[in-house]
């Protein structure tokens, strides 16, 4: 997400917060509902820009304008406890064709290079 993005929601979700708070204090009663919504979709911007961040690259990647590398790859010869699956996809980043590796035991997935 771009920053002047994150900016507008996180200013937008600010004032949701205090315009609800506002309507509850000084408002009707029947303003309380839409108040109250008000401060759950502020609360729930915020929440959103804050974890988008730390969901995908951070932020020095993402100043730097650089393509992603091999991250979540793995190299060097298969763990033994993991057996290859069917399924194979594209790598947005990299554009290489991955293949899904999964542990049955504890059902974690690795991504490896499809040869």
């Amino acid at each position: 997400m771009l920053p002047a993005t994150r900016i507008v929601i996180g200013v937008a979700s600010v004032g949701a917060l205090f315009l609800g708070l506002i309507l509850i204090a000084s408002g009707p009663v029947g303003a309380v509902v839409g108040a109250l919504w008000l401060m759950v979709l502020g609360a729930v911007g915020l929440l959103g820009i804050t974890f988008e961040r730390m969901r995908y690259r951070s932020e020095a990647a993402e100043r730097s304008g650089e393509t992603g590398g091999d991250a979540g790859v793995d190299a060097g010869p298969p763990d033994p406890r993991f057996r290859p699956t069917e399924e194979r996809f594209v790598d947005p980043t990299t554009r290489r064709r991955l293949r899904v590796w999964v542990d049955p035991s504890s059902g974690e997935r690795r991504y490896r290079l499809d040869e």
